[in-house]
């Protein structure tokens, strides 16, 4: 009569011990694998699977060209901008049907570059190409797929050297153009026309002498603007007044933002960074969350990243236009 309660009791807390210790295997298997899915650009071009089973990043596609920068269309076509040498002298922007089933890739679309170099690519909504071209004589095109000029504008930035003259231009919803100036330290919003309708100076207040050359330039939701410093090392987010309310540098990563040139903002409000001189123990790309905690890095003996775009967050594909 006394040991029925005392076995009953045991039996209780062995099943509540068994079900604590179950839930936690379960929510072991249950977490995601920390892997991201890249197409990665600069001396390699290349899609690749980066997981703790591939360090290095497994190579879905490649192509054998250095690139500045690139995008996996939503069909699955791979739009890339040339460097100049392996895209001709003045550069190319290419579009690349992959090839299935053993089938080879196939360039859909082509333009070549007729100055020293295409710094930028983009393909819009309604089918059209934005690209800038590097030279003597800077500019901004959009060209319809058969070939026509659609919109053609000088970009307002020095000419003394042309490789520092701009970079990630992209056209805007409202039909704007956001378009970051190396060595002007500014990003400069144009209209179809050219006119400038806003600046935005990037020199650090707090550090005025750094190079903060912009390389990239992410219209936000909120009107901001994220923008990639390269040789500053840092990435900063302005309000809509120009304004730094937030800023990551190398020194709070613990050295692994060496040259932010291509960064992307992802859906869950992190931040990925293109270390292309590459980081401290060999950093390629960082994710930093807006507490800027490292959440995730890509440390191997691979070609550095001039730009990127991030495919898949542990194994879930991203949805919506990537901005980057």
């Amino acid at each position: 009569m006394v040991r029925r309660p005392i076995v009953a009791a045991n039996s209780i807390r062995l099943a509540t011990t068994m079900a604590v210790w179950l839930g936690a295997l379960t929510l072991v298997h249950a977490a995601p694998t920390p892997s991201r899915r890249v197409l990665v650009c600069g001396p390699r071009t290349a899609i690749v699977d980066i997981s703790p089973d591939h360090p290095e990043g497994r190579v879905e596609w490649s192509h054998p060209a250095n690139t500045r920068e690139g995008w996996v269309l939503p069909d699955g076509n791979v739009l890339l901008a040339l460097s100049r040498g392996d895209g001709g002298p003045g550069g190319a922007g290419v579009e690349i049907e992959r090839g299935k089933d053993g089938a080879s890739d196939r360039i859909v679309w082509r333009y070549d570059g007729t100055q020293e170099e295409i710094n930028s690519i983009q393909k819009t909504p309604t089918g059209t190409y934005v690209l800038t071209e590097a030279g003597p004589n800077p500019r901004l095109l959009e060209i319809a797929a058969d070939g026509t000029v659609q919109v053609e504008f000088p970009l307002a930035c020095q000419k003394a050297n042309g490789h520092m003259q701009t970079r990630m231009s992209r056209k805007q919803v409202d039909g704007t153009y956001l378009c970051p100036h190396l060595f002007d330290f500014c990003i400069i919003r144009y209209d179809a026309t050219g006119k400038e309708l806003s600046r935005i100076g990037t020199r650090d207040p707090a550090a005025p002498d750094l190079n903060t050359w912009p390389f990239t330039a992410i219209a936000l939701a909120d009107g901001g603007i994220l923008a990639g410093l390269t040789n500053g090392n840092r990435v900063v987010e302005f309000d809509k007044g120009g304004k730094i309310r937030w800023q990551i540098d190398s020194a709070e990563t613990g050295g692994a933002i060496s040259d932010a040139c291509g960064i992307q903002r992802l859906p869950s409000g992190n931040t990925m960074i293109a270390s292309y001189h590459i980081g401290q123990g060999g950093e390629r790309l960082v994710e930093v969350s807006a507490e800027k905690k490292v959440v995730w890095s890509w440390k191997a003996d691979v070609p550095a990243v001039h730009h990127f775009q991030v495919l898949s967050v542990d194994g879930v594909d991203l949805a919506g236009p990537p901005l980057r």
